[in-house]
């Protein structure tokens, strides 16, 4: 299977027909969807303006593969050092992942960095702003449930909840999540 970097690569070059384009922009989504896959299609087809023929507008899919890009680069860089200070914490005899980064520990269940159940249901601003929240939104209090992506504290009841502003599943709240791994 290609990576990444081998199907954007064909996204962006332009002799290649349209439809192929937009089939690759679609493996590049089977990599790295943090909304889930439909509801980053959804949501990249949005912010760049994807037409249902991709012919009629083909630069649209560079646009699309670009913002999809960019967003992963910031998260595999938070990836990297989240790995580097879990290589420190190990080395200094912290074998648990820290209050702090619970919440990856969470995510990596779900497979998908911010889980949006309903593909029109998800946050508008661009990919990498979201991504930047995510690594940079403060850890709420102990047992209170919080949306990395927007700060909201209220959800459904449904399971899992989501956050009402912006669709995404909220992760369960810090007590919980730290019994499982006590246990």
């Amino acid at each position: 299977m290609s990576d990444f970097h081998t199907h954007r690569r064909k996204v962006e070059n332009e002799t290649i027909p349209p439809r192929v384009r937009h089939t690759n922009l679609r493996c590049c989504l089977a990599v790295f969807a943090p909304y889930g896959f439909r509801a980053t299609y959804h949501h990249l087809g949005l912010s760049a303006r994807i037409p249902k023929d991709p012919a009629r507008d083909p630069a649209s899919l560079g646009a699309a593969v670009k913002e999809l890009s960019d967003a992963r680069e910031l998260w595999l860089a938070g990836v990297r050092d989240f790995a580097g200070r879990r290589r420190s914490a190990k080395a200094q005899g912290r074998r648990q992942v820290g209050q702090g980064e619970l919440w990856r520990e969470w995510q990596r269940g779900w497979g998908n960095i911010a889980y949006c159940p309903d593909p029109v249901f998800h946050p508008t601003d661009p990919l990498p702003v979201v991504i930047e929240r995510i690594l940079h939104a403060p850890e709420p209090p102990a047992g209170v449930t919080s949306c990395r992506v927007c700060g909201g504290r209220e959800g459904t009841d449904g399971a899992p909840p989501l956050c009402v502003r912006c669709g995404v599943v909220l992760p369960e709240p810090g007590p919980a999540l730290c019994q499982r791994f006590d246990q």
